[in-house]
């Protein structure tokens, strides 16, 4: 592999980052992935997450195109998040994530 190619995917790795890094992004998306649409839903599925860190990290999402956010004319107003399309082909990626974390957890404690 050459300097260049090596230098293009480390380009593309960064971009992954810049998306989804962050102690939270990832655990907002699982649980939008289960469904929960509301900033309340979010908030009380994800322990310790603040509503500032939490409204930051939602739009941010929503600048990288993997969630949307709706507004509804209700009294009081209603604020749905949902993830695209686009989002969803980030699932697999998560999947394994969390399977390759399983397994570390195991190996590093003995158990494999």
């Amino acid at each position: 592999m050459n300097k260049k190619h090596i230098q293009e995917k480390l380009k593309y790795i960064e971009d992954f980052y810049t998306a989804v890094n962050g102690k939270w992004k990832l655990s907002i998306l699982i649980v939008m992935y289960n469904n929960n649409k509301r900033f309340k839903e979010i908030q009380n599925s994800i322990p310790k997450i603040t509503n500032r860190v939490l409204s930051k990290e939602l739009k941010d999402l929503e600048v990288n195109k993997l969630i949307t956010r709706t507004v509804y004319d209700t009294t009081p107003v209603t604020i749905e998040y949902e993830v695209t399309e686009y989002c969803m082909t980030l699932k697999p990626i998560i999947q394994m994530m969390t399977d390759w974390g399983k397994n570390h957890r195991e190996t590093i404690a003995g158990r494999k």
